[in-house]
């Protein structure tokens, strides 16, 4: 999807609690994580405290559990730099594939590893689905404003 000025897109902007989640320890396992690392990430990202804030294209993403907090800032349509979801720097990509979701391919900065990326979507429903993919196994995360 090409960025107009005139498009609209959608406001993902706020404080999100997480209403369910499917495959994240298999999202990890595909990732190469050891068991016990797992378990304590599965346990920590149980309750994540999203906070959200977006200016246009420019947003800024802050994901809190009790075992870290992670940060991004990016604008949809230029690359920036983060992590993988089991650490490991990568340069990430995000478009606008609708005017409601952002996809996000993920290039691993040096080493082997599955391919990643993630996608967040705002429902018609006011929920932000949070899909993160690591070869071929999927995580879907669903959110809801707080």
């Amino acid at each position: 999807m090409d960025s107009n000025p005139e498009q609209k897109f959608a406001d993902f902007s706020g404080s999100w609690k997480i209403i369910s989640s499917e495959n994240f320890e298999d999202l990890l396992k595909a990732l190469g994580v050891n068991v016990f690392l797992r378990k304590i990430a599965v346990a920590a990202a149980s309750r994540p405290a999203v906070e959200i804030t977006q200016k246009g294209e420019a947003l800024s993403i802050q994901t809190s559990t009790s075992v870290r907090t992670t940060h991004v800032s990016f604008t949809v349509g230029e690359s920036f730099n983060e992590s993988t979801v089991d650490g490991r720097p990568c340069t990430s990509f995000p478009k606008w594939e609708t005017e409601s979701k952002i996809s996000c391919e993920q290039t691993l900065q040096k080493g082997e590893g599955p391919e990643t990326s993630w996608t967040r979507e705002l429902t018609n429903d006011g929920q932000m689905i949070l899909t993160m993919r690591a070869g071929d196994v999927v995580c879907t995360r669903v959110y809801e404003r707080e």
